[in-house]
């Protein structure tokens, strides 16, 4: 008996994704193999980014697995949805017991068990997949798992929440051997001439942004040891020797005892490979930046939302925008790069909170900056707070959250001209800062831009 481990994200589907290509790896389910792994419990894991829906489904019918867990998010929901129904219906793939699992689940059960999944997992993945598929396998009573869904007489039935694993010793690193690492850091090395790789040090955010969803590690604050991570920084430099790692943790610094010891770690293992993260600015000062730009790291995600206080208040960030703005200044200075995420179209924000945005990012100066309309995510804050001003609101099984609007300021087209004018009239000032090295059709063509959408967001007011 074996279980199947896989994702329906397919890189060919994705013009946005091959446009920049900086693919990483299904960290999540590599986590839940190396647990299977380490319990004695074969398991394939099917990494579906480089092929299609058509060589995943030979694989599943080859391998004629008893169980098939499916790891879905905002992204890969259709496509989940999709695949379900197909082996739910067609008998040459032996009908195998489904499970699900991943941040969109946990406020979708009825929604998703009615695709035709058998099982949801709640929370973390790797206790919970290795409990129920010993009770599938068995045919041994699963209803006192705990972090499960499943129906019982067309009710979802919920047994109580999985403690979260408290200690992150007990993680061994990731299954990498099983997925084509190879292809990642070739796409990588093609298009950039510089390979990444993922790492991850922790689980869960202690912060309470009212837009971001904690649906799988909660609001919490769990570290792997500095002695382990930089271990495993090690290996990776001896196996794959990649250019460049990413921690996808919410908040790198959130300890800066951690980032002490981590600093120490890394030199002792000779184990320093360039690194970004993401952090908070009231989580860095001047010490803690040069321990990170000694440790290997080359750029900072520092998050502030807005440059109107008024708006970073309303998401509860509890940051002040001067510190932030303070905090990518001096990254800058230290020679490290800087990136910042803005959000625009956020309940109560209106012109003069992104006039106040787009002065920040001028004086901030980031080395990057994205920017995405707010949209809210079932179970979050943001989404209970507007639920009752939601004006489009897609069939679930063919959208996501993403394409949910709700009634703003202004209007969404004043908000999708906002971006442009943000991009524009930042980057004008970008070239500005050059100086004599400044190209002049350059700095005329964005300030035109900036301007066109400038008047544009007057008629959609």
């Amino acid at each position: 008996m074996s279980i199947i481990l896989t994702h329906t994200y397919y890189l060919f589907e994705d013009e946005k994704e091959q446009s920049i290509m900086r693919p990483y790896a299904p960290l999540g389910l590599l986590y839940i193999s190396s647990y299977l792994n380490e319990h004695k419990v074969e398991n394939h894991v099917y990494d579906s980014t480089f092929y299609s829906k058509d060589a995943q489904l030979r694989f599943i019918e080859e391998k004629q697995p008893k169980v098939i867990a499916i790891y879905t998010n905002l992204m890969t929901k259709i496509n989940v949805i999709s695949l379900v129904k197909i082996l739910k219906t067609d008998e040459i793939y032996g009908f195998p017991k489904i499970i699900l699992g991943g941040p969109d689940i946990t406020y979708n059960c009825e929604n998703y068990l009615n695709t035709g999944a058998d099982f949801l997992i709640i929370g973390e993945g790797e206790q919970t997949t290795l409990e129920l598929y010993q009770a599938l396998i068995s045919d041994a009573d699963f209803s006192e798992i705990h972090g499960i869904a499943y129906l019982e007489n067309n009710e979802v039935v919920k047994t109580p929440a999985r403690m979260r694993m408290k200690s992150l010793k007990e993680l061994p690193l990731p299954n990498r051997a099983a997925i084509p690492v190879e292809k990642y850091l070739s796409a990588w090395k093609t298009h950039h001439g510089q390979s990444s790789m993922t790492v991850s040090t922790q689980r869960g955010c202690p912060y309470t942004c009212k837009w971001c969803s904690t649906a799988v590690y909660g609001q919490s604050y769990r570290r792997r040891p500095p002695d382990m991570v930089a271990a495993e920084l090690k290996m990776l430099k001896e196996t794959y020797n990649p250019d460049g790692i990413w921690f996808v943790d919410d908040v790198f610094s959130v300890s800066h005892k951690w980032i002490e010891l981590f600093h120490e770690e890394v030199i002792k293992q000779d184990a320093i490979i360039p690194f970004e993260c993401i952090t908070r600015a009231e989580r860095l000062n001047d010490h803690i930046l040069q321990l990170l730009k000694e440790a290997g790291c080359f750029r900072i995600w520092i998050g502030a939302e807005s440059g109107s206080q008024k708006i970073i208040d309303a998401m509860d960030r509890r940051v002040d925008v001067d510190v932030v703005k303070e905090a990518i200044q001096k990254t800058n200075a230290l020679g490290m790069e800087t990136g910042t995420f803005i959000m625009v179209g956020y309940p109560g924000e209106d012109e003069q909170d992104i006039n106040e945005t787009i002065d920040y990012l001028k004086a901030a100066n980031p080395t990057h900056f994205t920017i995405t309309v707010a949209y809210p995510i079932k179970g979050t804050s943001l989404y209970n707070e507007v639920e009752d001003k939601i004006t489009v609101q897609p069939e679930w099984d063919t959208s996501t959250d993403r394409q949910i609007d709700f009634k703003r300021t202004y209007s969404r087209k004043f908000y999708d001209f906002a971006v442009r004018r943000i991009v524009n009239e930042v980057n004008y000032n970008k070239e500005l800062l050059k100086g004599k090295n400044r190209s002049l059709l350059t700095s005329m063509k964005l300030k035109t831009k900036s301007l066109l959408a400038q008047t544009a967001m007057k008629l959609y007011k």
